[in-house]
């Protein structure tokens, strides 16, 4: 969970976690040096956190959610975030899904963006680590996301390069609820407006890198 200056979202987002959980898990939090509040809030709440070496600027999501892969184990990763309400059987229907298909990628619900409740998008996927530790992005083996963009369509990239190479699959029964402005969940706040900065520049660069996985490069057909 990539955060930045929102320690409020904290308590509810555990109690949220706790409440609607089945299955071992582990969480790890990604801090920017410069957040105390949201260090102080960790520490006293005994919730593990790494903090990052970089100040939190152009493709902070990106290279936090890279940092974390590099801190852990585990075979599935949840890019998740602070302005989550998990749902209950969140955990086990990811699980199943793992288990039932040879996948890259499990797409989770958010509950509120079109692309995504179509099965189209995921704006916080499940990414199997082999996958991610095998094949990369479309034109780098190393990472699992593509750090170009200043924050916007990382993960539509990430998703739609699963879907080219038959590495995605939807998991509409995993409902991580996204409480954001834009469906009015939310009220806005800094790290919202730092997000949005940058979008059209994003789109453009995912519009131009898009041309990679349609053009018969993905490469790979199945993850095994």
């Amino acid at each position: 969970m990539p955060v930045l200056h929102r320690a409020h979202n904290l308590l509810p987002l555990l109690a949220s976690i706790k409440a609607n959980s089945t299955l071992p898990h582990d969480m790890l939090f990604l801090v920017s040096p410069g957040d105390v509040a949201y260090r102080q809030a960790l520490a006293r709440a005994g919730v593990p956190y790494s903090v990052v070496s970089w100040q939190p600027g152009a493709a902070d999501w990106a290279k936090k959610m890279e940092h974390g892969r590099a801190e852990t184990v585990t075979p599935l990763l949840l890019l998740a975030a602070d302005d989550l309400r998990f749902h209950s059987g969140w955990d086990v229907a990811l699980h199943n899904a793992y288990h039932q298909y040879d996948v890259g990628v499990l797409g989770t619900q958010d509950m509120g963006n079109r692309l995504v409740m179509r099965g189209l998008h995921s704006t916080h996927p499940c990414v199997v680590r082999d996958y991610a530790d095998c094949h990369g992005t479309i034109d780098d083996p190393q990472l699992m996301l593509h750090q170009g963009y200043d924050h916007q369509y990382a993960d539509n990239e990430l998703c739609e390069t699963a879907m080219a190479r038959g590495c995605w699959k939807f998991v509409p029964e995993c409902v991580l609820e996204h409480l954001h402005p834009a469906w009015g969940k939310a009220k806005g706040d800094s790290t919202y407006l730092k997000a949005n900065r940058r979008w059209r520049q994003d789109m453009q660069l995912f519009q131009r890198r898009r041309r990679l996985w349609r053009q018969g490069r993905a490469g790979v057909r199945r993850l095994t």
